[in-house]
């Protein structure tokens, strides 16, 4: 079964929530404020291992669109 990979859209839709969450509040919940901060910094994490992802498999096309010239 292949690996699951990580959508970048819904990943940056999920961070503008916490941001907004943060936003909202006139005073934060400390215990609240803690799990949206670890659930963003594993949103980030999941993130910029996708982004590398995809800047090697932009990589290999761009080495293969320039083997073929």
């Amino acid at each position: 079964m292949p690996k699951a990979h990580t959508d970048l859209t819904e990943t940056l839709k999920k961070l503008r929530g916490i941001a907004q969450w943060f936003e909202s509040q006139e005073e934060v919940d400390v215990e609240k404020g803690i799990e949206k901060i670890k659930d963003g910094a594993e949103l980030i994490r999941a993130g910029r291992v996708r982004l590398k992802e995809l800047e090697n498999e932009f990589e290999e096309l761009k080495k293969k669109l320039d083997d073929e010239e």
